[in-house]
């Protein structure tokens, strides 16, 4: 039998992952409204009940593990790495960090991040200049650092899927758009026309396939 206590139990391991992850998205979304704080907040909550079952209590793994252990007898589900059920559930036996979910993962992960960097920079251009951003991803849809959000959750998704979290996800999807129409409301009161041609050259969340060509 393998010890579990070595794999699960490091609420060291929680606090420290996610307060890397919190902090380096705060460093990118550096948010200031009342507004910003709800949409960041929401997605501190989502981090740090995924790290809390990758590390602290797998939750999860507890729930289902009847199912889990009649279904895939040979698999020691209580080990860290089964942990990451989707690629023992499609049949990943190799190290599921190189598996392609958790690849995928990762690859969506850091194109969040990626976008929720350069979304802030031209937000942040565009309101030391109070002007409208519309360029960069903002050129692309209107509310990338929404987009980026989603992009994380759903990375962190596909690398480590709890029920909690898979609960979490599609409310913090709705809230985010929620939130994007409350924005699109005061851009217009700020902007008039200006903002109305804006939405109807440029989708909200998802490009617009073939829009360059």
């Amino acid at each position: 039998m393998n010890d579990t206590s070595s794999a699960y139990g490091l609420w060291s391991l929680v606090i420290i992952n996610s307060l890397v992850f919190i902090i380096f998205a705060f460093s990118f979304a550096k948010p200031q409204s009342q507004r910003d704080w709800r949409s960041f907040s929401a997605f501190s909550a989502f981090i740090v009940a995924l790290f809390a079952e990758m590390y602290g209590f797998p939750l999860t793994i507890y729930l289902l593990s009847g199912w889990l252990q009649s279904r895939y007898p040979g698999v020691d589900w209580f080990a860290h790495d089964s942990g990451h059920l989707l690629e023992m559930l499609f049949g990943w036996r190799a190290n599921p960090h190189f598996g392609p979910f958790h690849l995928l993962s990762m690859a969506l992960i850091g194109g969040g991040f990626i976008l929720l960097a350069s979304a802030w920079n031209v937000l942040y251009r565009a309101q030391r200049t109070h002007c409208l951003a519309t360029t960069g991803p903002y050129a692309v849809v209107r509310h990338p650092q929404y987009d980026a959000f989603v992009l994380i959750m759903f990375g962190f998704l596909l690398q480590w899927m709890t029920i909690l979290t898979l609960l979490m996800f599609p409310v913090l999807v709705w809230m985010y758009v929620r939130l994007a129409r409350s924005e699109e409301q005061e851009a217009v009161a700020s902007f008039g026309d200006e903002y109305v041609r804006y939405m109807q050259q440029t989708p909200a969340f998802l490009p617009r396939l073939g829009a360059g060509s």
